[in-house]
Order: structure tokens, then sequence, then C-alpha cells
């Protein structure tokens, strides 16, 4: 193939990745918008962009989960984080999708980008599971509202600050340098192969350096709400901007600055 003929194919690689995370992106997001809006109407009288000031707040037999509920929950959180992250992992996916097309014309294919993709998603999928078990303690404790879906303002100042803190460590440093080379990244594990099963490991293994990277930001869901629209798009604007960033660290320390301002205020 010539290298005019190859550079077309690879832009329509492109666009047919850009497009298909465009889509799934839109569905998760429309889910959302959705469930929120349905929550929103089914309690008029619910503010969905503030800490709870209520330090009590609601007993503990007060919603108890059936299993119905807790895959419920899990399902939307799995959908959350699909909205939340697929858009910081496309540039991977296209570095992904380039270099196989290229094997491919050198006859030595290897797995689809699908794979790769499935292996980002299933990490998270972990992560959402943690996530929902988190979410059933803190109401059964007490320290989560079923209805705003946030914890007691000082519990969400202790939260901003842990946050903002964690936005300093070497392992946050660590993992975002994973996440921001990513061809770095492929060469430490082994470089690409032909085998789905290598690239599904390799896409869930790049999947626990961005939770290792993001872990802490998403506790802040309890803070500003779980199903609070706006807070979940400031969340994963930022998120991306960490990882395209060509000053590295300035928005992790700029940001852990601020959360721990933040908390301090909601705690004093």
């Amino acid at each position: 193939m010539t290298a005019t003929a190859l550079e077309g194919v690879l832009r329509r690689d492109r666009a047919v990745i850009l497009g298909a995370v465009a889509v799934v992106v839109a569905l998760a997001w429309t889910y959302l918008l959705s469930l929120a809006g349905r929550m929103g109407a089914a309690h008029p009288d619910m503010d969905m962009s503030g800490v709870m000031d209520m330090p009590g707040m609601l007993a503990p037999a007060v919603a108890g989960w059936s299993a119905p509920d807790f895959l419920f929950v899990l399902a939307m959180w799995i959908v959350m984080m699909i909205g939340m992250m697929l858009p910081s992992v496309t540039p991977m996916l296209l570095i992904y999708a380039g270099v196989a097309r290229q094997a491919q014309d050198r006859g030595k294919p290897f797995a689809s980008t699908g794979w790769f993709a499935g292996g980002y998603l299933l990490a998270w999928i972990g992560f959402s599971l943690a996530a929902t078990s988190s979410q059933w303690g803190l109401e059964r404790a007490a320290l989560l509202s079923p209805v705003t879906m946030t914890v007691a303002r000082p519990l969400g100042g202790v939260l901003l600050i842990l946050a903002g803190l964690y936005q300093f460590t070497p392992l946050k440093a660590a993992c975002l340098s994973v996440c921001q080379a990513p061809l770095v990244f492929i060469q430490r594990h082994g470089g690409f192969r032909r085998e789905p099963g290598h690239s599904l490991w390799l896409g869930a293994s790049h999947g626990l350096y961005c939770i290792g990277c993001c872990w802490a930001l998403m506790t802040l869901l309890f803070v500003g709400g779980i199903m609070n629209p706006l807070w979940i798009a400031a969340l994963s604007v930022f998120v991306l901007i960490e990882k395209i960033a060509r000053a590295r660290r300035v928005p992790s320390l700029v940001s852990g600055t601020a959360m721990i301002a933040a908390g301090l205020w909601l705690l004093l």
C-alpha cells in the first residue's frame, strides 16, 4: 500500500473510532441526564447542587437496598464512568488503531481496538463495583442522603481535603505520567500483540493506571452529588485537561490546592 493510500485508510479508521466514541458517550450522557431528570421530578424540592447541611441526615433504616437496587446503582455507575472516562482514553485508542492498521498492511495483524477498549472499560467496571459498595455503605451508615446523593458537610470537607492532598502524591504523579504518555506505556508493557487476551490485559492495565490517577477525584461525586450533571461534567472536563495539558503537573497541583481550601472552608 502506498503512503498516500495508507494515510487515507488511517484517517478513515480514526473517523470510525471518533464516531464510535462520540456515539457511546452521547448515549451514556443521555441516560444520565434522563435519570437525573426523573430524580428531579420525583423530588421537586431537592437541591442537586450543594452539600447537605444536616449532620445526622437520615436514619440507616430509611432505605434498605435489595439486590435489584444494587444492580441498578451499579449500572448507573458503569454508565457514568463510560461517559466520563471514555473521552480521555480516545488518544490511546487512536494510537492503537493506527499501529494495528500498519501491522495489518505488513501482514502481521493483531487484535482489534475493541479488545483494548474492552479491557479499559473492564477496569472501570471494577471501580464502579467499589463505588456502588461505598455508596451502599455510606447510606447504611446514614452518611449519604439517598435523596440528594451527597454527604454531610463535615464529611464533604474531609473528602475534599483528602482528594486535594492526593493530587500532590508521587502515586498520583506516576499514574498521571502513564496516562499522559500512552506510547511509553505500550513500550513498557510489551508492545502490541496479536492475541486478543493480551490486548484485553493491556487495556485493563491502562485502565488501572487511570483509576490510580482519578479515583480521588471520583470520590468528589459524593460531595457535589452523584447524579448532579454539572458536577459530573466538570470532573470529566478536568480529567481530560489533566491528561492532555502541556504543563504536566500544573493542573493537578493547582486543583489540589483549591480542593484543600474548599475542604477547609466546608469544615470551618
